[in-house]
């Protein structure tokens, strides 16, 4: 019998009513620039609704240019952008500098792995260093939680969490968020089940608190050594579920994670194989969910272990649009950051 614990924290904020009708909806006019009242994005436990509905709002409007034959606009032409990536990505890295490239902005891109940090300079004088050459907005990566919010502390200029170790992921948050709101119509009221390991993943407490502010109900659902203690969970809005069938049963949305093998220590589950026959998400274990629920990832997938390629690949899998989605919410980011002014979609 597995442990579900409700959890609710005070002075969270009311939910949003949000609906693809009401994102499409004009948002009034005015010649100033649209802009966020933050100098940079960090988390989404910080954001109001206000501003993820604006983030949405903005990145549907810029969707509308990746359906275009020729994908360029000139809205931040003269900027630049500078990627500082301390772990590997393909999907992270390489959406933010399309989202740059599309909208005209100038990328700088930089692995650690490459620069001199493997030469032993500390991560305050790299920061200091591509500082003084006149970037527009850092998006950094890290492996060290708060990492961003650090270098954000130190330089004038807007810094995105691109993700910082087991904290927080936002742009993944926002791009499901909005993956969720094209496919059910609404984020109020739905029921997500976030399954996997949530102990490691910044992708599940992004999501969390970017769906709770919107009124979704949200599920952490994995082995108990994989959920992360109930003194770190006490006061968050959340269910918990040690087992699959009951942790998705009447889900919306099941958003499964990776197994973090580089960040775990030994002995928190037998094997991958056992792991895969507890809590892989397969088409018959989908049942217990709504009949029109969907699947999501935000990748890279481990098929066999944490889905199966049947699921990966068929019709209730959202993984691509979900990475489609991201381009779209990465382009919204900098241009509401960089005070790119007109009209998003010229």
């Amino acid at each position: 019998m597995s442990s579900v614990e409700q959890m609710r924290k005070p002075g969270i904020e009311q939910p949003s009513d949000l609906t693809t009708e009401r994102l499409t909806e004009p948002s009034g006019g005015g010649d100033k620039p649209v802009r966020l009242k933050r100098k940079d994005i960090l988390g989404l436990q910080e954001m109001t609704p206000e501003e993820i509905e604006l983030i949405l709002r903005m990145s549907l409007s810029f969707k509308e240019i990746l359906g275009r034959q020729i994908k360029k606009v000139p809205t931040l032409r003269g900027r630049t952008v500078l990627t500082l990536f301390y772990e590997p990505s393909t999907r992270t890295r390489t959406s933010f500098e399309m989202a740059a490239r599309i909208m005209s902005a100038d990328t700088a891109s930089i692995a650690a792995s490459g620069s001199s940090v493997v030469k032993g300079e500390s991560f305050k004088d790299t920061i200091l260093t591509l500082r003084a050459m006149k970037p527009d907005v850092f998006v950094i990566r890290h492996a060290a939680s708060g990492a961003p919010h650090f270098a954000a502390s130190l330089v004038p200029e807007s810094v995105i969490n691109a993700g910082d170790g087991m904290h927080e992921h936002p742009s993944q948050g926002l791009l499901d968020m909005l993956t969720i709101l094209e496919s059910k119509g609404r984020l109020d009221g739905l029921t997500v089940a976030i399954v996997g390991d949530i102990l490691h993943s910044r992708v599940a407490r992004s999501n969390m608190w970017g769906l709770t502010k919107m009124g979704a109900k949200v599920r952490f659902v994995g082995p108990k050594t994989l959920i992360p203690p109930e003194s770190a969970l006490a006061g968050l809005p959340i269910e918990v579920y040690t087992t699959l069938a009951e942790g998705i049963e009447g889900a919306d949305v099941v958003n499964v994670l990776r197994i973090q093998l580089e960040r775990m220590q030994s002995g928190l589950f037998p094997s991958l194989r056992e792991y895969s026959m507890l809590f892989g998400i397969t088409k018959e274990r989908l049942k217990a969910a709504k009949d029109d629920v969907i699947v999501m990832h935000p990748g890279p997938m481990n098929r066999g272990v944490e889905i199966t390629p049947d699921v990966a690949d068929s019709e209730v899998s959202m993984v691509t649009n979900q990475v489609t989605n991201g381009v779209a919410v990465r382009m919204a980011l900098l241009y509401l950051l960089l005070g790119g002014g007109g009209d998003a979609a010229a």
